[in-house]
């Protein structure tokens, strides 16, 4: 009895150490939460089916940036690459570092908005009032018009939230 009990103990642990890892594979490979997919290159465009892209940009209150989308919206034929951009502007003295999360809306979209290239990959740090266009390379993924719950859809909504980054570039 006690064996099994610390079984199951040590069981859990690994379950619990395993969860954020795992979950983030779930949401990567399913578009879960609105999770886009990476990837190398669009397919092509499939004629005659579009969908626009409207994107959003927020900003923690405790770094003190402008992040702003460049175009409030895109038209965008699916398969085909398009390019997006945000305009982002250190206001400050002092070089900061921040990281962008991201969520595509309605979530079960997130599934078949693939990136190409994208400045939330990797932190980005501004130099004191340095101001430059981030883009974001993207394709939506034919799949999409096979879906049956998105069968309706016509907008996809790209949201960026910035954060900082404690670094050793960013103040306390």
């Amino acid at each position: 009895m006690a064996a099994n009990l610390a079984a199951l103990a040590l069981g859990m642990l690994c379950l619990a150490y395993a969860s954020v890892p795992l979950y983030r594979l779930f949401c990567d490979m399913t578009g879960y939460g609105g999770t886009t997919v990476q990837s190398k290159k669009a397919p092509g465009a499939v004629p005659g089916h579009s969908l626009t892209v409207t994107f959003n940009a927020d900003i923690d209150p405790a770094l003190p940036w402008r992040f702003v989308p460049s175009q409030p919206k895109l038209h965008v034929t699916i398969g085909e690459q398009a390019l997006a951009q945000y305009t982002s502007e250190n206001l400050t003295a002092a070089p900061l570092t921040g990281r962008a999360t991201y969520n595509v809306t309605p979530f079960a979209a997130g599934r078949y908005f693939s990136k190409i290239e994208c400045f939330c990959f990797t932190e980005q740090t501004l130099a004191p009032h340095q101001k430059v266009q981030m883009p974001v390379v993207f394709y939506i993924d034919p799949a999409i018009l096979s879906d049956p719950d998105l069968k309706n859809i016509q907008t996809i909504t790209l949201s960026y939230t910035f954060f900082p980054v404690n670094t050793e570039t960013n103040p306390k």
